[in-house]
């Protein structure tokens, strides 16, 4: 068994800051990774950071409370309003620490610009070589800090440069499979060597959720191969931790058709178009006022609404839409969307500059996760934190803003890490060694039956069921929603955590074997994909990324609370229960974009 007073458990950007946060004050710190820190899908963020700096000439007069009402607005008023006035008090130190640690922010260059709408605009000559910020959909002032379009691989090799400096270990290519617990408190967890097959068991004072995002249990994703909801699974499985809104998932508008590769909104917010067949930029006749840059979930509606009327583009792989960047101009392309340009040269043979881009809503983040409190803390288990996407902090409520995952993982990361390390420091964690060790024992030898079951063989494919389930949500639990279909897909998934306890192995099941890794996942995949699914038909209201067709008002009445799912180990299905939303500063009103349907409180919602 291997001890340290912090695992945590992801590399990406909200791990990592965790843990330097930790180690800078003197904890010893292991992080768990499925990838080198370097290849973490943080990586892949790429249009930009929230934080409000107002450097900009269209950042002129931003501040923090802007930049929390468009947070409040953003997440539908289902946010955590305590949560989002820390975060967005918080951001702007974070960014500038990021500088101070090599991040090559874009920076603001004086002189007169013209916008893509005709507007000419003067950046002022005080503000030469601060950090510049560009337009991003759903806020009031341009407040996304930006390095290029590679704004995620910025931070991220930064951020593991401070890690090396501080000589924080990660074990990586290393998966855990199980937390080691007692029903109140957390130890450690369990993991798999990815590259030997082997089991170690690891001690903590304190461990930390910070794996990302579910996106794979979805047909289509921007997420990473990696991204498969792991530490949620896990948090799940010990039937005490519950997990918020898991049916807030948000799709990105722009996914490229095929491959689903993310399009950053940079591109829209630097004044990109959307085009429809007939090569028409439809969005300013559904959103007049936001046009391209209404929030995301606004967006991908009207988006599919706008194919549903026959004006997609048919293809091979499914109708789509178009995005037009040509009129940026080829420096502007190539400099600050360098990335996407060569995404669309290098996987669709495609040049932006001269060419429209085919695109489609596509999956793209989970608002749901573990639930914790304000400091990280998850609910039901102590010594057990969660940071980032794989939590529910809950920073975006029903729909994520663009930029704030970004400064999210910075900003929780150092949160989740101050909370830990003032509750290691003034709280006594009891445990036995003893104790400890039997409990770490008793868990390995759990996760080994399940091996062991695994190559004695079951009838069921580990692919086969996967793809079932990924078709399931893609058809039924989409950017729209229907009750009857709802219920079809929570049957198809409950049949399908069924079949997923009788896996058998077409291969060996000795070592490094990717079917293994594979196949220990899916029964937790298939159990979010449930939760995701029970969840939308019973929240029977429109909220953000949730859109019912058959209850199409966002319910302030009934329905302005938190969904908590727990899984009872050996049941066959979960726990629903809910929590109120508490509304501290900002009353619920009308977002200002979108169709405002709205069954509002006949009061004012106070703490």
């Amino acid at each position: 068994m291997i001890n340290t007073d912090v695992l945590v458990i992801g590399a990406g950007l909200a791990g990592e800051r965790t843990a330097i946060e930790l180690a800078s004050q003197g904890f010893q710190v292991i992080i768990i990774s499925l990838v080198p820190p370097k290849r973490s899908h943080s990586t892949a963020a790429q249009g930009g950071m929230q934080a409000a700096l107002g450097n900009m000439a269209k950042s002129q007069g931003d501040s923090t409370d802007i930049h929390f009402e468009d947070t409040v607005k953003g997440s539908d008023w289902g946010c955590d309003q305590d949560v989002a006035r820390l975060f967005v008090n918080l951001a702007p130190i974070a960014v500038r620490q990021t500088a101070a640690w090599g991040v090559p922010w874009s920076r603001v260059e004086p002189g007169p610009r013209k916008l893509p709408d005709g507007e000419v605009v003067q950046e002022l000559l005080e503000k030469e070589g601060l950090i510049a910020a560009r337009d991003f959909g759903g806020t009031k002032k341009w407040r996304a800090c930006y390095a290029s379009d590679g704004t995620g691989h910025a931070l991220v090799y930064a951020m593991d440069n401070v890690t090396l400096q501080l000589g924080i270990e990660v074990h990586d290519r290393a998966e855990a499979l199980a937390l080691i617990h007692d029903g109140q408190r957390c130890y450690g967890a369990v993991v798999r060597d990815l590259r030997t097959g082997e089991l170690r068991a690891y001690h903590a004072r304190a461990t930390v959720i910070a794996t990302g995002g579910h996106g794979r249990i979805y047909g289509h994703s921007t997420n990473g191969i990696i991204n498969e909801g792991t530490g949620m699974s896990i948090a799940l499985d010990t039937g005490v931790v519950p997990l918020g809104n898991m049916e807030a998932v948000q799709f990105h508008p722009t996914g490229v058709v095929p491959g689903d590769i993310l399009i950053s909104e940079a591109c829209r917010g630097d004044g990109g178009y959307l085009l429809d067949k007939n090569e028409h930029r439809f969005m300013p006749d559904y959103e007049p006022q936001k046009k391209e840059l209404a929030s995301r979930d606004v967006v991908s509606r009207r988006m599919v609404q706008h194919m549903r009327k026959g004006f997609g583009v048919e293809s091979t792989y499914g109708p789509h839409l178009w995005l037009d960047i040509r009129h940026l101009g080829k420096k502007h392309i190539e400099v600050n969307l360098r990335e996407i340009t060569s995404i669309c040269r290098d996987f669709l043979g495609v040049d932006p500059v001269r060419k429209i881009v085919p695109v489609r809503p596509t999956q793209h983040y989970s608002m749901g996760g573990v639930r914790t409190n304000i400091a990280g803390r998850a609910h039901g288990l102590a010594g057990l934190y969660a940071a980032g996407e794989a939590s529910c902090w809950d920073l975006h409520g029903f729909n994520r803003l663009g930029g704030n995952s970004v400064a999210e993982t910075v900003v929780a990361g150092t949160v989740v890490g101050k909370s830990i390390a003032r509750d290691l420091e003034w709280l006594d964690f009891p445990y036995s060694e003893q104790a400890v060790a039997a409990m770490a024992e008793d868990t390995t030898q759990m996760v080994q039956e399940r091996i062991l079951r695994l190559r004695a063989g079951g009838k069921e494919y580990v692919y086969d069921l996967r793809n079932q389930m990924s078709n399931v949500l893609m058809e039924k639990v989409g950017v729209f929603r229907k009750g009857a279909e709802l219920q079809e897909a929570v049957d198809e998934l409950a049949e399908l955590c069924q079949r997923s306890k009788h896996l058998g192995l077409r291969s060996s099941g000795v070592g490094a074997n990717p079917e293994v890794a594979a196949a220990l996942r899916l029964p937790g995949m298939v159990r979010l994909a449930f939760l995701i699914a029970y969840g939308a038909l019973k929240r029977t209201e429109s909220r953000g990324s949730h859109a019912r067709e058959d209850y199409p008002f966002r319910d302030d009445i009934h329905w302005l609370k938190r969904t908590l799912a727990r899984w009872a180990p050996g049941a066959d299905l979960p726990t629903l229960d809910y929590e109120p939303v508490r509304i501290t500063e900002m009353p619920p009103g009308d977002r200002g974009y979108g169709e405002s349907k709205v069954l509002a409180v006949e009061e004012k919602v106070r703490a």
